[in-house]
């Protein structure tokens, strides 16, 4: 599904993602090839526009408004509406290093994780769709960071099963385990 409010907040996130030169870590690629991939799969998961568009814009506040004050959360509501900002703010990492200098890694994924075990079925439908992508690239790429990435992975993916999540819950159920498989076997 296309509309045109689909179409106007990709070339939003486009410009936002762009503005700060913001790339992919392992393949060099503009960022929002991911927010856009993110945002197929909950497409495909029968996903609405307003979770399709808050796919596209899931990191917009953690990674670009930092960076780029101009787009900051007035904008995105104008842009986007209430309803899709206000799934982006939920799925906007709270325990960041950032935030939380004082905190080591597990504590803050711990934190996070009760944080999302209660955000909405359509954000757990966001979340795991990126869950997918990012596991891909992850696994491909960094085999070492893979190992903490898919442990982390693991205890997340029990909190965001819902009946609105189930399909897409089930195949990031089994890449989970086939990328366990995988990283051992290159461990050996």
């Amino acid at each position: 599904m296309i509309t045109n409010k689909i179409l106007e907040a990709r070339a939003f996130f486009r410009a936002a993602h762009d503005s700060i030169k913001q790339v992919r870590k392992y393949t060099g690629e503009p960022y929002w090839t991911h927010t856009e991939s993110v945002s197929n799969l909950v497409a495909s998961f029968g996903g609405s526009e307003t979770l399709i568009i808050a796919a596209l814009g899931h990191d917009y506040l953690e990674d670009v408004t930092p960076k780029n004050p101009y787009y900051s959360e007035n904008l995105l509501r104008e842009v986007v509406g209430n309803l899709a900002a206000d799934i982006v703010i939920e799925l906007t990492d709270v325990y960041t290093s950032e935030n939380y200098p004082h905190m080591n890694r597990a504590t803050r994924k711990r934190l996070e994780r009760e944080r999302l075990a209660v955000i909405s079925e359509g954000s757990k439908l966001v979340k795991i769709s990126d869950l997918l992508d990012n596991t891909k690239s992850i696994v491909e790429h960094d085999t070492s960071f893979a190992r903490v990435y898919l442990q982390e992975k693991a205890a997340l993916l029990p909190l965001l099963r819902t009946p609105q999540t189930e399909q897409a819950w089930q195949l990031a159920d089994k890449q989970l385990r086939d990328n366990q498989i995988q990283v051992l076997l290159k461990k050996s």
